[in-house]
């Protein structure tokens, strides 16, 4: 594969994983301007449309199912249909949690079978050691972890919703529905800088074509 062909499959993967985000953002924060607090159901709805196309994008184009965007549409297309059904942006609000916690309980049940998940989705990018998978994979899954609790944090301390005071953690935290919203740029940049942090160890570890090849039977 040409390094133009590689640049642009990346470029059309990355699209795919972060373009809902950025469709969610746009339509919060103008329909915010025009039909008010109910700017959440219609960025919902959006965001449920944009998945829904990064998968079929996805699948008809690059012809791949990506499992971590197949277990994200599900769970958009669940929680934001009750959200929009129901009129109950708790559910939009707590969909996030849900998602990093299948992520990070998929890695850790994986564990228990003798196998790594995060080897089996990235092990075709990627030629690693054993043990290099199973670090990267304990970090991530603590990294999911980390993320649901942060919004958890978030949508708990909303103040212009319908959060019930019982909900509150810290009754000094307080913040309105956009900051939840907008966050999720926030939750790109984490996870941007988290992976970049993972870079020394992959570039340290990563075993080479040739390596490879000396190791099989019959290489000369």
């Amino acid at each position: 594969m040409s390094q133009a062909r590689k640049t642009a499959g990346q470029g059309a993967q990355l699209l795919t994983d972060v373009g809902p985000v950025i469709v969610f953002i746009l339509f919060y924060n103008v329909g915010r301007n025009f039909v008010g607090d109910a700017a959440i159901y219609w960025a919902t709805g959006a965001f449920m449309l944009a998945t829904t196309a990064a998968l079929a994008f996805a699948a008809i184009v690059q012809k791949r199912f990506p499992p971590m965007l197949v277990v994200t549409a599900v769970i958009v297309l669940s929680f934001g249909g009750l959200t929009i059904w129901l009129q109950d942006p708790i559910f939009v609000y707590i969909k996030p949690t849900i998602i990093n916690l299948i992520f990070s309980f998929a890695i850790l049940i994986s564990f228990a079978f003798g196998f790594n998940v995060w080897k089996a989705i990235f092990g075709s990018v990627f030629h690693l050691p054993e043990r290099i998978w199973w670090i990267l994979a304990i970090r991530w899954s603590l990294f999911f972890q980390f993320l649901a609790l942060l919004n958890e944090l978030l949508w708990r301390h909303i103040n212009d919703s319908i959060v019930p005071e019982s909900a509150r953690w810290f009754a000094a935290l307080s913040w309105n529905e956009s900051l939840w919203a907008n966050m999720k740029l926030g939750v790109m940049a984490i996870t941007f800088a988290f992976a970049m942090a993972n870079i020394p160890i992959l570039l340290r570890h990563q075993i080479e074509d040739e390596e490879k090849s000396a190791d099989r039977p019959g290489s000369p």
